[in-house]
């Protein structure tokens, strides 16, 4: 049987959410657009001592407020309390990231000529940012979005991957189906047409697991 997720797991995730960020729950809130007591912890339980629970709304609100990920919030339900530790990630332009100065044929960062941000971990020590430069990525990505890239992460069906062909070229897609000898990828963009390429002629492909949207 599923296992259900629990009143305290859902706030435990917003709290541990709002540390990592450097607010306060009704930091959070304010950030989020929400009234600054929505987060409460006297506004968790009702006056009867039933369970209030966070809206979808809410939650969805927080994530675009801060720029995190689902995923990320997901890795939060279960995480223990305390702010997660940052470090400098190694940060590129999307273009050159197509030069096989910074990343070798796995995709992992490589080289000399990176800028850092500070930023909290992620469960993979070769994760790595690039700054989108551009509108080909639009309306999803825009000019100066930081997009985080893990290249140890595993891909499934409907991840927002980013791919280096053999010819230098560097693409942000969606994953629709990947095989032994091919993998077939969904554009982020509607002006631009989906792609299907030979895995022969694909270098790395890497998921994208935060974008500062």
């Amino acid at each position: 049987m599923a296992k259900m997720l629990s009143h305290s797991q859902v706030w435990g995730a917003l709290d541990r959410l709002a540390t990592r960020y450097d607010l306060s729950a009704s930091g959070l809130a304010k950030k989020a657009g929400l009234d600054p007591t929505s987060f409460n912890k006297s506004k968790r339980i009702t006056a009867e001592g039933r369970p209030r629970w966070p809206s979808t709304e809410s939650v969805a609100k927080v994530l675009d407020s801060t720029g995190a990920s689902i995923d990320e919030f997901v890795s939060l339900l279960n995480a223990r309390s305390g702010k997660a530790p940052v470090r400098p990630m190694p940060l590129i332009g999307l273009t050159e990231a197509g030069d096989g100065r910074y990343t070798d044929d796995s995709g992992f960062p490589v080289g000399s000529g990176w800028d850092e941000i500070p930023f909290p971990s992620v469960d993979d020590e070769h994760a790595y940012a690039l700054e989108v430069s551009g509108n080909a990525m639009e309306p999803l990505y825009r000019d100066g979005d930081i997009l985080v890239i893990s290249p140890a992460a595993p891909l499934r069906k409907g991840d927002r991957v980013m791919i280096k062909t053999k010819d230098g070229e560097i693409l942000a897609k969606e994953l629709k189906r990947k095989t032994a000898k091919v993998v077939e990828l969904r554009s982020l963009n509607p002006a631009h047409r989906d792609r299907s390429m030979h895995m022969s002629d694909v270098e790395w492909i890497a998921r994208i697991v935060w974008a500062s949207q």
